[in-house]
Parts: C-alpha cells; structure tokens; sequence
C-alpha cells in the first residue's frame, strides 16, 4: 500500500448512521474475483436516487467521506473498504466505526478518522454549505484542521498503525521486514521438516 502521511482535499458528507457494509457494497458485487473495480459499486442502490449526496457535481473529485456514527456495521466484508477507495476516497471521518470495518481500512491505507460527534456535525454542515471547504488530515501528528472554520482536533491512532500508514506498510509488507530472521529461522530448522519454497 501507498504511505500516507497527510491528506488535503475536499468532502462529501454522508448525513446517515448506521451505515453497514452491505450499504456501502450489496453483495451483488461480491461475485467479482479481483480487488479491483467496486468504486462503480459503491453505495450502487443508492445512486439509483438523482439526489444521493454522490450523484450532486458539487463533490466530483472529494477524497474525503465524512459520515454519520457507526459506519461500517454488518458483515466484515473486506470489499467495502475496497470500494471505498476504489471510488476514490484516502479517508473517512465518523464519531465511530465499527471495529472490523476500520481494522480493514488501515490494512490498505484507508485512513478512517474518530471525531467527537458535535465536531462532524460541525464539518457536515460547513461542507453542505460550502463543497470547496478543505479539510487537512495530517496522519504524522494525529490532528484534522479546517482552517475555514479555525477547526484543529486530535484523534487517536496507535502506533503500530501510525508506523504502518507512514511507511506504507501492508500485511506483507510487514512480514517483508523481517525477512532475515525468516530465512535464519528456516535455515536452522532439521531437515526432516518441511520447509517453504524459496
């Protein structure tokens, strides 16, 4: 995955809670075989509405979903954050999401950012009323700023993840780290053992 250390762009706001996972990508969409190509699914039922907050010009090219509490509820499909970012979006704000959906997010670089409620509330309205409001995520020190509204919050990210977004690092990527001690590992194994391919 891509290294993210901060993330300048506009949003669009999801005014919806309880938004889960078969919302975000209807298991219509989970046939497909590659990890590719769901942005086109993403909220598919919908868009099927003219007025869905996805289909308003105004927030073409957004990179930033600001939604309503408890995102990503449901199944733990790993596709919705696939389609999430698919479409285009680095980051969503929420007051919550639920565990497995943002455990998901961060192990692709999906940046899902917990703010108090009245806070979204608060960027929710301001980019209703302004879709070219900015929003800064900056990962390095753990803070949103709006500078439109004089708005600068904390939130909270353990390190391990925070290591993981800067440096771009992916599961494997991870694994990738400590090839050394694998091989060393393997290496001094009997040989009667089964051993990995090289």
């Amino acid at each position: 995955m891509e290294a993210v250390s901060e993330i300048i762009a506009r949003a669009v706001p999801l005014d919806r809670s309880d938004v889960d996972t078969d919302q975000i990508i209807p298991s219509d969409w989970l046939k497909r075989v590659e990890r590719t190509g769901f942005g086109a699914g993403l909220f598919s039922e919908w868009r099927e509405r003219s007025d869905f907050v996805l289909n308003q010009s105004r927030y073409e090219g957004a990179h930033i979903l600001v939604a309503g509490p408890n995102f990503g509820t449901g199944s733990s499909r790993e596709h919705a954050p696939w389609a999430l970012q698919d479409y285009g979006f680095r980051a969503i704000i929420s007051p919550r999401f639920a565990d497995i959906f943002r455990n998901n997010c961060l192990k692709i670089g999906l940046v899902p950012v917990t703010l108090p409620q009245p806070v979204v509330t608060r960027i929710m309205r301001a980019i209703e009323d302004d879709a070219s409001l900015e929003i800064v995520i900056d990962v390095v020190d753990r803070r949103v700023a709006v500078p439109a509204l004089d708005l600068d919050e904390p939130f909270e990210l353990d390190d391990h993840t925070h290591h993981r977004l800067l440096n771009g690092l992916d599961d494997i990527g991870l694994t990738e780290q400590r090839a050394d001690e694998i091989s060393g590992y393997e290496g001094g194994r009997p040989s009667f053992m089964p051993t990995a391919p090289a």
